[in-house]
């Protein structure tokens, strides 16, 4: 009896105007994968020819302001076993091992990668999130939502060792894509304003971009949906929430909906690093309740140092959980006379290079 034939494993993207970028992600993914599709959605630059030039079978799409719709007629097209389905901005940084263990695997589940966001901190400095998004799909599950689609199905999900880099939130690619998805959100949410996701979604789409009174008109509206608060993005809306009622300056309104989520947050550095910031905010805007207010501020920090990092939440922002907790606790600890204290905080948590 001859052996099974190997599955195909295909890499599928939906791209236009991305020309920067395809040689990136298709020079990353190519040895692992059976084929590359790019569904080109009407770019003005050289996205179809770059992407040919690198090994990708080209096909196009007439854009209808519908993600899902792209997505679904190019995994159509790609037709195989397994996909991988991947942005222009995105690259693949280790788990080719595991792509082509899928070969082998029958697909009875959707995998899950860990996606590493890189976005700006400061003049020449980044900082990175993690995400795990479902994206390794086996033949016919499909896509539904006009934009920030998902995948439909009811699959078990199996986190895989792949990781991807991603940093289309850098400034310069902030700046380019601005506008792009909020109409379409804001379409989305006029046909289902019940949506808790879409909400949130709107929230960051505004945060990003400093609109905070927008960003917190929109985390307000998905806290108010019942489901939300069982949602795996819970926590990341509650630390962007919690900043944005920092940044405008509602100190109480924050504090309420922290002591409000502490259950929730308890094994979180994310929120904690964010109730830190909140509180250090309220202290240098109120100098009378600082000294009351520094202890809470250290026990904050503090606190994100027992709990460690925390990759696997979502929304996780590294260092939260080490270095960038240390380094504000230290901080405190100058300003309180504990030099020799924050000198060994720095020493054992120093900033990765």
């Amino acid at each position: 009896m001859s052996p099974a034939a190997p599955l195909r494993l295909a890499l599928v993207v939906i791209a236009r105007d991305e020309a920067h970028h395809m040689a990136r992600l298709l020079d990353s993914v190519r040895p692992w994968v059976d084929e590359m599709l790019v569904l080109d959605t009407g770019s003005a630059d050289g996205t179809a020819a770059i992407s040919a030039a690198h090994g990708a079978r080209v096909e196009h799409f007439a854009w209808c302001d519908d993600f899902a719709a792209a997505r679904n007629r190019a995994l159509d097209l790609a037709g195989a076993d397994w996909h991988l389905v991947l942005d222009a901005d995105e690259w693949l940084i280790g788990g080719g091992d595991a792509l082509q263990a899928l070969r082998t695997t029958p697909p009875g589940f959707v995998g899950a990668l860990e996606l590493r966001d890189r976005f700006d901190v400061s003049s020449g400095m980044h900082g990175e999130a993690v995400a795990w998004l479902s994206r390794v799909l086996p033949g016919g599950v499909r896509y539904a939502g006009r934009v920030h689609e998902q995948p439909q199905h009811g699959l078990p999900v199996r986190r895989l060792p792949l990781v991807v880099g991603h940093d289309g939130y850098l400034a310069e690619r902030l700046a380019a894509k601005r506008g792009r998805n909020r109409s379409l959100l804001e379409q989305a949410l006029a046909e289902t304003p019940g949506d808790a996701y879409l909400w949130y979604q709107l929230g960051k789409d505004c945060a990003v971009y400093d609109e905070h009174q927008a960003a917190e008109a929109a985390f307000e509206r998905a806290c108010a949906l019942p489901a939300a608060c069982a949602a795996p993005w819970w926590l990341d809306l509650v630390s962007r929430r919690l900043y944005a009622l920092k940044c405008l300056g509602r100190h109480a309104d924050a504090m309420d909906f922290a002591q409000s989520q502490m259950e929730a947050g308890a094994e979180s550095p994310d929120f904690f690093f964010t109730v830190g910031d909140l509180l250090l905010d309220l202290a240098a805007s109120q100098p009378r309740q600082a000294a009351e207010l520094l202890p809470m501020i250290e026990s904050a920090w503090r606190r994100c140092l027992e709990l460690g990092e925390r990759p696997e939440q979502a929304g996780a922002v590294a260092g939260r959980g080490s270095y960038l907790a240390a380094h504000n606790l230290a901080l405190v600890l100058e300003g309180t006379g504990r030099d020799a204290e924050a000198a060994a905080l720095r020493a054992a948590h120093p900033r990765p290079c």
